[in-house]
């Protein structure tokens, strides 16, 4: 396998006509894009070239029978302006483990890592300077057979491409406790970062929606009682000073942000538990007095508190963000973190690597 990547640099910039004080999310896109095609059983055309739309087949596997796979990352600014990624291997790593799970080929890492460090090199303007900003990176891969038929694909096609965002939730989410609909079995594909989870929980969130609520927080599929996530980010309860969050069984996505928080906690010596969390048993802690924070977690939201969760016909009512301690803790150590004003004691950040001569 051949791993020099090809560079093909746009002609014009569109970054000038940002407005980075206002950046709505997702919906702005940097100048170039990477990819790569899986052909013939091994990966090849490694290419950044100009941002620009896809042509695929009318019978593109992906499109009827759903191989389908993605990632989020952020790319972000230290204080003295150097841009910088925050525990890149890591997404490589769930990466391909969606793609087994998917039964797709996994992607190299070193061509993952290679890429993104390129890539965001290239784009160093589209990075944001404002505190809660980054740039998003969304790495995907997708079937690119060009044939009707129930069975994994031939070729693959693996894209990243990137965009300027501001923060996911600005302000605290409400939750409503689902007990009809599921996000994930045991068995399942709930561990994999596939397209299709996502499009499963559309419905169920348009309805809490219209019930007046943010997000869904899901339980699970056999007995309706016990918590796993929210629809974008894992989930954290601070109960009488310690911290518990669902263990991951196979239906819970495995955060890379949940991952970092466990060990943030671990250092400053707050007890964490992992285990199957009774949504009864959160009522229960609520009422006694006992419940005092809930909060999310994940690349996109980074740390988002949960203001309030209805459970049948009952009503959780957080304290507000201000007379919390754990949360805006984990998000200040984040944030210090990636800014170079908090000590890197796990070496999770990783200086982008610059260009030269391109």
């Amino acid at each position: 396998m051949n791993n020099i990547i090809k560079i093909t640099k746009s002609s014009r910039s569109n970054v000038s006509n940002v407005d980075f004080d206002n950046i709505p999310f997702g919906r702005t896109f940097s100048d170039h894009m990477f990819e790569a095609d899986y052909i013939n059983g091994e990966w090849t055309n490694f290419e950044i070239k100009p941002f620009d739309r896809i042509s695929i087949h009318p019978a593109n596997l992906a499109l009827h029978y759903g191989q389908s796979i993605f990632e989020g990352m952020k790319a972000s600014l230290s204080i003295n302006g150097d841009p910088l990624f925050f525990r890149p291997e890591q997404h490589s790593i769930r990466m391909n483990a969606s793609a087994r799970r998917m039964c797709m080929p996994e992607f190299p890492q070193e061509v993952f890592l290679d890429a993104i460090h390129k890539l965001v090199a290239i784009e160093k303007e589209w990075i944001p300077k404002k505190k809660g900003s980054a740039l998003y990176i969304r790495p995907f891969m997708f079937a690119n057979g060009e044939f009707i038929g129930v069975k994994e694909s031939d070729t693959y096609k693996f894209i990243i491409f990137t965009g300027p965002v501001g923060p996911y939730y600005a302000k605290p989410v409400s939750l409503i406790a689902e007990e009809h609909y599921v996000r994930a079995a045991v068995g399942g594909v709930g561990e994999a970062k596939a397209a299709g989870n996502y499009a499963a929980s559309l419905l169920p969130a348009r309805l809490a929606k219209e019930k007046g609520y943010d997000q869904i927080l899901w339980l699970d599929a056999v007995e309706h009682k016990y918590v796993q996530e929210v629809g974008t980010m894992n989930i954290f309860f601070v109960i009488d000073g310690k911290v518990l969050t669902p263990k991951t069984d196979g239906a819970i996505l495995k955060g890379i942000t949940r991952k970092t928080v466990l060990q943030l906690l671990e250092d400053k010596g707050i007890e964490t538990i992992e285990e199957l969390i009774d949504i009864n048993d959160i009522v229960e802690a609520h009422k006694a007095g006992l419940l005092q924070e809930v909060f999310g977690t994940g690349t996109a939201a980074v740390v988002s508190h949960v203001s309030k969760i209805m459970y049948r016909d009952t009503l959780i009512e957080l304290p507000p963000v201000e007379n919390r301690k754990v949360g805006p803790m984990i998000k200040e150590t984040i944030d210090g973190l990636r800014a170079g004003t908090i000590e890197d004691r796990h070496n999770w950040i990783v200086p982008v690597k610059q260009l030269v001569n391109v």
